[in-house]
């Protein structure tokens, strides 16, 4: 028997007709007060607002996509969100956006490059107008599809073999190649070095800038003393503790390609009973926020990452206005940031040679 008191009732959608009749205005009004027109009265602005949160009036974006619009919502793919790099990063996107009176939309493919490709499809086929992509492996195949729909997009550091992207960088090898010289003139020569993700062109930068450096300063490198890190602690902690239990002697420094994997780095050290900068100093790159406060404090590469985001929006914005333009790279001054975690070469009892 069916109890047609007990059955929920659908609930209506409250329509921006609804909120226009709620709040004494016209449908147009309320339209310019939920695109972020400007020239509204305060007064007007305050009663649509009071009527759209009073009535739980969600605004249907497809639709007014559909109906010729501009949904105001830029798509942001990033590999993830556990790390501070990318918030920071973020942090600049999103404060130039709400400036911009725009709104976001976030993807992670978590280093996944079929996600990737998927994702991008999903952004550029549904409300967005632009897409900024952090540090993406960058297939080919979905770069020459955003082109041919010519859907604005930037790429953020990281690069286009064809140089038909627009990008916003760092000066990645340079800041490699500074803070390499910075090690050498302590008088460390057994340099080790840990890797990023060499799917993303900044990582081969910082690879390149640190044999740069070594060949520059008459110092052979050795590859044995080249690890992978991935730019992430955990692969970083895991290869650095195989390094300091297999060679022989000793690096007496390490660069890790990013903040992170120095941190995981760090743990290695001290599990194998080293010291930091006593016997073994470190230096990492992009200075993010944690570079600060952990002990001792990490001598690192500062990128401007909030800048990069503000950047990238800028170009980004400005091609949404004009699709004509033509790819643009920015690139940014890095800063090589000296503190606690590195130390002049001691000679140790029981060493032959560095």
């Amino acid at each position: 028997m069916n109890n047609e008191s007990n059955t929920p009732k659908k609930k209506r959608v409250v329509t921006i007709m609804d909120v226009a009749h709620a709040a004494g205005v016209s449908d147009a009004t309320v339209s310019r007060v939920l695109s972020g027109y400007e020239f509204v009265r305060e007064s007007t602005r305050n009663r649509v607002m009071e009527a759209v949160e009073r009535l739980g009036y969600v605004a249907n974006l497809q639709a007014r996509t559909l109906a010729g619009g501009r949904s105001r919502i830029i798509g942001l793919l990033v590999p993830n969100l556990g790390n501070s790099y990318i918030g920071t990063i973020a942090r600049g996107i999103d404060q130039a956006l709400e400036h911009a009176n725009y709104d976001l939309l976030l993807y992670t493919s978590h280093r996944h490059p079929s996600k990737e490709s998927l994702y991008v499809s999903a952004i550029t086929n549904g409300l967005t107008e632009g897409l900024l992509l952090i540090a993406p492996l960058v297939p080919a195949a979905y770069l020459d599809a955003l082109r041919e729909k010519n859907f604005p997009y930037v790429l953020i550091d990281q690069v286009d073999d064809t140089a038909d992207s627009p990008v916003v960088e760092s000066t990645n090898w340079q800041g490699a190649y500074e803070a390499t010289r910075y090690l050498i003139q302590l008088n460390h020569t057994r340099i080790a070095f840990i890797k990023g993700t060499l799917a993303v062109r900044s990582a081969v930068d910082r690879l390149h800038g640190f044999k740069a450096a070594m060949k520059d300063c008459g110092i052979p490198v050795s590859e044995e003393l080249i690890i992978d890190g991935d730019f992430l602690p955990q692969p970083s902690y895991e290869s650095t503790k195989r390094l300091l239990q297999s060679v022989n002697p000793l690096p007496t420094a390490i660069f890790a390609s990013n903040d992170l994997s120095a941190f995981g780095a760090i743990d290695a050290i001290r599990e194998c009973g080293l010291h930091i900068p006593d016997d073994i100093s470190i230096v990492g790159f992009d200075d993010i926020p944690q570079a600060s406060i952990v002990y001792p404090k990490l001598t690192t590469v500062r990128q401007p990452l909030e800048e990069m985001g503000q950047v990238a929006v800028k170009l980004l914005l400005e091609r949404i206005e004009d699709q004509t333009l033509p790819p643009q790279r920015v690139t940014l001054e890095t800063e090589f940031v000296i503190r606690d975690s590195c130390g002049p070469y001691q000679m140790h009892k029981g060493d032959t040679e560095k």
